[in-house]
């Protein structure tokens, strides 16, 4: 593949990284507006209609609504690993679908995170008639931006979409008042350098049950990231970790 990297951060880094060991070309990196119009005037952007071009976006959540847009401009297809912009996922689902673009999205590319996803929902459906609490707690590093955790975000929903005991989340510390209105409390904790730890608690007055997950580096991510991108060649529409999985 030819690999366009959007951010070129930390994860940008690890990315090109996996990419590279993997086989694969960077074809250019993008990190702001000047870095795009570069491109955009470079022998680079030329080869943009190729069909092993795929772009890899780990941004922020205020760029990557854009940088999604602006590769659908230019038919590239795109992985995007970035959270807290899915507000304007109606206006890109619906150009992906009328333009037959390409857009694989996830909130977190780890094989093992997606694992918890699937036990998550399981131990959701299953502890909704055994009287038992359900809390979430997310810890990441300090510079991370969004609170909670698109992660965190995923396993909240999930569990009220398989709960009917809970209608809905709330980042809060006042678990025991949530719990008693129905409302699943997260708990968003930044401190050092944790690359992302989850845990889901089911508790009864017998046992607690706990899923968790914890990143040792971000090469995981990063490696989830380049196999979607491998998935997504050739391919038109929506795609997530659960196509891929089970592919």
């Amino acid at each position: 593949m030819k690999i366009i990297l959007l951010g070129y951060g930390k994860m940008g880094h690890e990315v090109e990284k996996i990419a590279l060991q993997r086989g694969h070309e960077i074809l250019a990196t993008i990190d702001n507006d000047v870095e795009w119009d570069a491109f955009k005037n470079s022998e680079a952007q030329k080869l943009r209609s190729s069909e092993d071009v795929v772009a890899i976006e780990f941004s922020t959540p205020a760029t990557a609504f854009d940088n999604i847009k602006r590769c659908f401009d230019m038919n590239i297809p795109v992985v995007c690993g970035t959270t807290a912009w899915y507000q304007h996922f109606n206006e890109i689902k619906e150009r992906c679908e009328k333009e037959s673009q390409a857009l694989f999205y996830a909130p977190n590319f780890s094989i093992g995170m997606n694992i918890m996803f699937m036990l998550n929902q399981q131990l959701a459906k299953i502890t909704e008639k055994y009287d038992y609490k359900l809390s979430l707690t997310e810890t990441h590093h300090i510079h991370k931006l969004d609170k909670p955790s698109g992660t965190a975000v995923k396993l909240a929903n999930d569990i009220v979409d398989n709960n009917k005991n809970y209608n809905s989340w709330e980042c809060t510390d006042n678990n025991e008042q949530c719990i008693s209105d129905g409302v699943l409390p997260i708990e968003a904790i930044r401190e050092g350098e944790y690359f992302g730890i989850h845990e889901v608690k089911a508790e009864s007055s017998c046992d607690i049950i706990s899923l968790r997950h914890e990143a040792f580096s971000r090469e995981g991510f990063a490696t989830g990231a380049v196999i979607a991108a491998e998935f997504l060649i050739g391919k038109k529409g929506l795609y997530t970790m659960n196509d891929l999985l089970n592919c």
